[in-house]
């Protein structure tokens, strides 16, 4: 006989933090069970085969959404919804991306922090003190919109705050990821904005990396800097510290680290080939602002005069290599230059003779 899973069981089982994968294939889903997978974004055991129509192709969407007004108020109402299933799988993907930047060398020792907001006035953030490498759900904590810590055992990071400047004013950043990716890093010590119309997909998933001016960490200054830069950069460079990037989910804003990072690094390589770096012009640049609006991602760009965009007038690479054109030594020199280098010369000579060389 098929097993028969509910609603109850599926709660208890994400509770456990077990993986829903486990269910048997086999197993019959009541539809709030079904429903309730559906929400967390959760594909759920896979469906024995059939001669039904497969169903439409869709995108993997970790988007959490609620209803305006909905937030519980009193403490035991927080409680709940803290501990209650569907935050359960935002906390564990919260230590995934952790384990994901440790390994990846964008944060060291404690650093680094991650926030996914889950309310309009509930945001979940990592702890102070701890390797994001080595998180478990249970050391997340919940906070609201002026870093008042709401629940959790830990304390809350202190640079929350930075976070909370880019989503007070910036209503679709629902995820921010800061670290200290090696390459854009060093931008951000050079104080150099990565110039633009370079690769495409940077253009298109990232737009116009900002750079914020420098701050303490985890100051009101730096949370306002930093903030104000977050309504039109999904990407912030900040000058002597890192790199803050922020999404629709906890996995949008990862990945726009890492294309931050990949894109510094290349940027840095290629400016030491001696060729100069090529862009594609504001015509084509134009093509891509269009992607990204019909992906959903704003462009402050898109209202600027064509003559604007691909302005990268300040950018100068550190390090310029290339082969020095070859000396003809058929051509006549510097006279002085060359007596010197005679007589320097031939006093070599003269010594090495008189040791016997």
């Amino acid at each position: 006989m098929r097993r028969v899973i509910t609603e109850k069981e599926i709660k208890e089982m994400l509770s456990r933090g077990e993986d829903p994968g486990s269910i048997p294939a086999d197993a019959l889903l009541t539809p709030s069970a079904r429903d309730l997978l559906s929400g967390n974004g959760t594909a759920g055991p896979r469906a024995p085969q059939s001669n039904a129509a497969p169903s439409e192709p869709h995108i993997p969407d970790y988007e959490y959404r609620w209803t305006p007004g909905s937030d519980p108020k009193s403490p035991e109402e927080i409680q709940r919804f803290f501990n209650s299933p569907e935050i359960a799988q935002i906390k564990k993907r919260m230590c995934d991306i952790g384990r994901r930047i440790w390994e990846k060398d964008y944060v060291d020792g404690n650093g680094g922090n991650l926030t996914v907001r889950v309310g309009d006035n509930l945001i979940l953030c990592t702890p102070t003190l701890i390797s994001k490498g080595f998180m478990k759900p249970a050391d997340i904590c919940m906070v609201d919109l002026d870093g008042n810590q709401l629940a959790g055992t830990l304390k809350r990071t202190s640079e929350v705050n930075t976070h909370l400047g880019i989503m007070k004013r910036q209503p679709k950043a629902k995820s921010c990821v800061h670290a200290h990716p090696p390459h854009a890093t060093a931008f951000a010590v050079a104080s150099v904005k990565p110039p633009t119309c370079m690769i495409p997909e940077a253009e298109v998933f990232l737009g116009e990396i900002g750079l914020a001016p420098y701050e303490t960490p985890g100051t009101p200054e730096n949370a306002r800097v930093v903030g104000e830069m977050g309504v039109d950069h999904q990407a912030i460079i900040m000058e002597n510290h890192g790199v803050i990037t922020w999404g629709k989910d906890i996995e949008d804003a990862y990945w726009k680290m890492e294309n931050t990072d990949a894109y510094c690094k290349t940027i840095w390589v290629a400016s030491q080939l001696g060729k100069g770096l090529k862009t594609f012009g504001p015509e084509k640049l134009q093509d891509l602002i269009e992607i990204r609006k019909s992906l959903g991602m704003e462009d402050r760009r898109a209202e600027l005069r064509e003559c604007e965009l691909c302005d990268n007038g300040e950018f100068r690479p550190g390090v310029t290599c290339a082969v020095p054109d070859r000396i003809d030594r058929h051509t006549e020199g510097d006279p002085e230059a060359e007596d010197m280098v005679r007589a320097v010369t031939d006093l070599i000579e003269k010594e090495l003779r008189r040791n016997g060389g």
